[in-house]
């Protein structure tokens, strides 16, 4: 058989290895996009009203004189958010890690239906496409938030962004559910069918286990998103009513809709929203789970356990997404019945962060690259899941909700703990993607200018929110309540500008180490499982045995009798 030319290797490849370097390097050039945009967005806030005279050329009509326009905070608002929940961390670890690792990991030859995950990868590009070309249309892009609230993401004429930016929104997260849908369905066949001889289901690696839930948890929960966004288009473009009252004026008209209520947007959006933040932690969780063991050199803590907890997760999940709703006036019964839900999910929740330091209890810590970013995702998941106790509970998120507490909560959640664990991922998996190893220094270097820097940020953010600062605003100069936390912005932006810069090294050592980088050995961290085995036919034993007594090595690989 003749070999395949660059094309088909390249671009179309049916390998599940290039597919998910694919992703990665989208997900990349993603990141980038949304970091310029909270650049943006953090200059204004540090130094409300100073002219940029540079970006005032670049932008005229968005930066007249060099001053942003509150609509165009908006829309940085906007895109920043959506690029980097569903362009950015789905794409690189629920998409591209897994697509990379989940055969390699259960003895699998590929992916079970390579052709789907081929189109998978080519129905996400044009999203990126489509979303991003939004800055280009009349009116620019949405400026709806990236929960896309009607009435603003509704009405064509309610701010210039939910003009045509609006619309080419829906359509990108229309192809952005239908690829995220393909490759969910992959996952779960490959994990369920494709298996190695011998690989019974608890003898998969936690990281594969969490792969298998969470992508179920995203098939139960995306179509209602999908639904979504479709009464939103026609809503917008053919006269329903779905998300709009009787009553509305816009620009001194009445609105001829009747019978719609925004609410109902709020709770398919949220029914999605919520699940997809377990559907990008639980991996980050199987990710931290399962490198623990290497880098401690004894066995996971609750396996069985962990799985359980993973279980039970899943299905609360589908029940709490209530809580982003309090403050829409809910019955109190019904908040109630929210904020039990939300009680509940944190029982599982914290049982696996105490296994993850259970994990670590006693080991030979070799503090590596992966297992430094590993234990700063637990790190942020201690912190950030704290927070959301306070959100979960309807008597405080009342006061809380439309404060800077829920910027940080949230961005130590579905920011701080899935960033952590791709980078350790990263780092650990790259000797198996390019046969070459990350430089060591520069990857410590971003280290320390990732996780005590992206830390300090969003704890900062905490304190605003509880001094009352609210979200989303343009800026707060008029507000005297807010004089004593206003300064906060001037060194919360310059971290970020610090955070950002950082990861442009990373993405450098990241390329520059592809071709540079120190050759790897077959396994260079002394690890158990199949991807780092050269025969992968039958497996004999579970994943972790580590510091078994009487093994010649402290590490037997699964594929040993």
């Amino acid at each position: 058989m003749a070999e395949p030319g660059f094309v088909r290797r390249y671009l179309f490849s049916l390998d599940h290895k290039v597919i998910g370097i694919q992703y990665l390097v989208l997900s990349m050039f993603m990141a980038l996009c949304g970091g310029a945009f909270m650049v943006l967005m953090r200059m204004n806030l540090a130094w409300p009203g100073v002219k940029w005279p540079l970006l005032g050329a670049l932008f005229p009509h968005a930066m007249q004189s060099g001053i942003m326009k509150p609509e165009f905070y908006l829309s940085l608002v906007t895109m920043h958010g959506t690029v980097m929940i569903f362009f950015v961390i789905s794409l690189a670890l629920a998409s591209g890690i897994a697509n990379f690792i989940i055969p390699l990991q259960i003895g699998a030859r590929d992916m079970a239906f390579p052709v789907l995950n081929m189109l998978s990868f080519w129905t996400v590009v044009p999203a990126c496409i489509v979303l991003l070309s939004s800055f280009a249309v009349d009116g620019g892009a949405p400026a709806a938030g990236w929960t896309a609230y009607p009435p603003l993401s509704a009405v064509r004429t309610a701010v210039p962004g939910s003009l045509w930016g609006q619309t080419l929104w829906i359509v990108a997260m229309a192809l952005f559910i239908i690829s995220f849908t393909m490759g969910g369905i992959n996952f779960i066949t490959t994990i369920l069918e494709e298996r190695a001889q011998g690989m019974s289901l608890f003898r998969m690696p936690l990281t594969i286990w969490s792969y298998l839930i969470s992508s179920a948890l995203g098939l139960m929960a995306f179509p209602a998103l999908f639904a979504a966004v479709v009464l939103l288009l026609c809503d917008r473009h053919f006269g329903t009513s779905f998300y709009l009252p009787s009553g509305l004026f816009f620009g001194k008209k009445l609105l001829p809709n009747t019978g719609g209520t925004p609410l109902l947007w709020q709770h398919l959006f949220w029914f999605l929203g919520h699940p997809e933040v377990y559907v990008l932690a639980m991996p980050a969780w199987g990710i931290v789970l399962d490198l623990f063991p290497v880098f401690t050199r004894r066995p996971v803590f609750g396996y069985r356990i962990n799985v359980y907890c993973f279980y039970a997760i899943a299905v609360l999940s589908l029940m709490v997404w209530g809580h982003h709703m309090y403050v829409s006036g809910m019955s109190p019964y019904a908040g109630e019945l929210f904020s039990l839900a939300t009680l509940a999910i944190t029982i599982p929740s914290a049982v696996l962060g105490v296994n993850m330091l259970a994990s670590l209890w006693g080991g030979a810590i070799r503090f590596r690259l992966p297992m430094m970013f590993a234990i700063g995702s637990l790190v942020m998941f201690g912190s950030g899941g704290f927070g959301g106790m306070f959100l979960g509970n309807a008597t405080s998120d009342i006061q809380l909700h439309d404060t800077y507490f829920v910027v940080g909560h949230f961005h130590l959640m579905i920011g701080g703990v899935t960033l952590l664990a791709t980078f350790a991922a990263l780092h650990y998996w790259y000797p198996r993607m390019f046969g070459r190893m990350m430089d060591e220094t520069l990857g410590r270097i971003h280290f320390w200018l990732t996780f005590p820097v992206f830390y300090l940020i969003f704890v900062l953010m905490h304190f605003d929110g509880l001094a009352g600062m609210p979200r989303r605003y343009y800026s707060w100069e008029k507000y005297d309540f807010l004089a004593g936390v206003r300064g906060h912005q001037v060194w919360i932006s310059l971290l970020a500008f610090l955070l950002g810069a950082a990861q442009l090294l990373f993405v450098y050592n990241f390329f520059h180490s592809i071709r540079k980088g120190r050759p790897a050995e077959p396994n260079p961290w002394d690890a158990t499982t199949l991807e780092w085995q050269p025969e992968t036919s039958q497996v004999y034993r579970w994943p972790y045995d580590y510091s078994v007594p009487g093994a010649a090595t402290d590490f037997t690989p699964q594929n040993t009798k």
